[in-house]
């Protein structure tokens, strides 16, 4: 398995399919959500991915501050089904923090997690910044990691 770190322009047109197919698998078919997942947002953002025999099959959004809010956030986080329980969300996480702060020189990363991860993104030290709401009827929180 191999992880890769990618700016959009950077992707090739198979690796865009792939991460927009896990990510329709995972949030609008397995999470049942309809929504629109391309927002404009993946050409500026940068894409951290697990790659297993050719297949992704872990993902995360990095985004530069100013994109989605005033800080940078992590976003589109996603572990593929057959490869949950492994470890590989934590060190997604990890990644995306290390290089949030190493690469993009940031101090401060704000993410819109769903409530029932709200134990697994406080692990790393982000914290609560808003009440529990509804997002595309899914529970989610703000939260706020400072370095």
């Amino acid at each position: 398995m191999i992880w890769k770190i990618k700016t959009f322009d950077q992707l090739t047109a198979e690796e865009v399919y792939k991460l927009l197919k896990l990510r329709s698998e995972v949030f609008v078919v397995e999470q049942n959500c309809v929504y629109l997942d391309p927002d404009g947002k993946d050409q500026h953002s940068y894409h951290l991915f697990l790659k297993d025999e050719g297949e992704i099959v872990a993902c995360a959004r990095l985004l530069n501050k100013g994109v989605s809010y005033e800080q940078a956030s992590i976003g589109r986080v996603i572990v593929k089904k057959d490869y949950r329980g492994k470890g590989i969300s934590r060190d997604l996480l990890l990644k995306a923090i290390k290089f949030i702060e190493e690469n993009m020189k940031e101090s401060e990363i704000k993410i819109q997690a769903q409530a029932y991860l709200f134990d697994f993104y406080g692990s790393f030290g982000f914290k609560p910044i808003s009440e529990e709401y509804l997002e595309d009827g899914i529970p989610h929180i703000d939260m706020l990691y400072k370095k």
